[in-house]
């Protein structure tokens, strides 16, 4: 067995790799095409555009790991059917069962190396591409992306409409509430600087609600060093301005506790973390589903017909499970359950008929 499975193992590698290496060519050649368009461009240069596409391909290479897996782990299965291996496999006493723990365990392996570059080396060499093109373009990197956003900070609402780098904000309006949660105060500014700590306003104008329910105002000169003790650190704010598919596992984990706590809405976190948590269980899901094909036809004519069925039926429940995350935001459904019970109920499903085929 284990000769067995260093060349199940062996085989599943080799194609893996080379759809992934096919496949993130592709990828690099059209993503290179899209960055002709700003070769001359201040510094940006031939040399910038291939630094940056392939400081991006980590990124991609995660982003896709889901579908280079599973192509790879079918061409390698049907490459064993389609020389006769696999009967020869199964006529030597080894069950389709014994098979398919070969094949998951060998994902598994895959997965949790595509985990770690995903995790731990995609954000720094992202991060980095960014950087680096907008640097060649001549571009301040503050003024990429200026949305501004909300947050709750015990009882004090921030504002910020624009966000320029993460440290520097305009046109900034706090709102203050008691403890009975009525108004208390409010403060705007033009301008505000974020030092990790507090959060220091330019001029500002206060407007406090006294006992009576009237409005004081303090005039502007009085106010031009306000500065306010804040909770949360400069990786919240850098956040808020990301798809959360750019965030690590880590970081989206540390948004929506903070959102939480702060009783904020985190549905669109929540949907991305349990996706990820559930993304080996729907890979493991999707290959057992498509061995379904495979080993139920070894000496068939149409078996490479079969298999691009049984791929195509893979992706179409991996486009399901996505869809369910869509609807969950949309009719406030339970995020997990959404992610999970389709998944889980298919894998069961799959491996009850792999155990029966195993048994004939």
């Amino acid at each position: 067995m284990k000769i067995l499975d260093r060349y199940i193992v062996k085989t599943m590698a080799f194609y893996t790799l080379a759809v992934m290496l096919v496949w993130l060519g592709i990828y690099a050649f059209f993503n290179f095409l899209e960055e002709v368009k700003f070769i001359g461009q201040a510094d940006y240069t031939v040399f910038e555009a291939t630094k940056y596409v392939i400081s991006d391909i980590p990124a991609v290479m995660y982003s896709h790991s889901s579908v280079i897996i599973l192509l790879g782990s079918l061409l390698a299965l049907g490459h064993l059917a389609s020389t006769s291996q696999l009967v020869v496999i199964r006529s030597s006493g080894v069950s389709i069962m014994q098979i398919s723990h070969i094949v998951v365990r060998t994902a598994l392996m895959f997965i949790a190396i595509v985990i770690f570059i995903g995790e731990l080396i995609a954000p720094i060499t992202t991060e980095y591409a960014e950087g680096s093109r907008a640097s060649a373009l001549g571009q301040n990197m503050t003024f990429k992306n200026q949305q501004g956003f909300w947050l709750k900070d015990s009882g004090l609402f921030i504002h910020v409409k624009k966000n320029f780098n993460g440290k520097s904000f305009q046109d900034v309006t706090l709102i203050k509430l008691r403890e009975s949660n009525r108004l208390d105060s409010i403060t705007h500014s033009d301008s505000a600087i974020f030092n990790g700590d507090n959060l220091e306003l330019g001029q500002s104008i206060h407007y406090q609600l006294g006992k009576n329910g009237q409005l004081t105002t303090f005039s502007e000169n009085n106010l031009e060093k306000y500065s306010v003790q804040v909770s949360f650190n400069q990786k919240l704010i850098e956040s808020l301005k990301k798809d959360p598919r750019e965030l690590s596992t880590w970081h989206l984990y540390q948004q929506i506790r903070f959102l939480t706590i702060n009783h904020l809405a985190a549905d669109v976190f929540e949907v991305e973390m349990y996706k990820r948590l559930m993304r080996p269980i729907t890979l493991i899901t999707m290959i057992l589903f498509s061995m379904l094909f495979v080993f139920g036809s070894l000496r068939d004519a149409s078996l490479g017909k079969k298999i691009f069925l049984g791929l195509m039926m893979s992706l179409f429940f991996e486009l399901a499970s996505r869809i369910g995350g869509v609807l969950s935001l949309r009719f406030d459904y339970n995020h997990f359950l959404s992610a999970s019970i389709p998944t889980l109920v298919v894998l069961v499903f799959v491996w009850a008929l792999l155990k029966k085929k195993s048994a004939t």
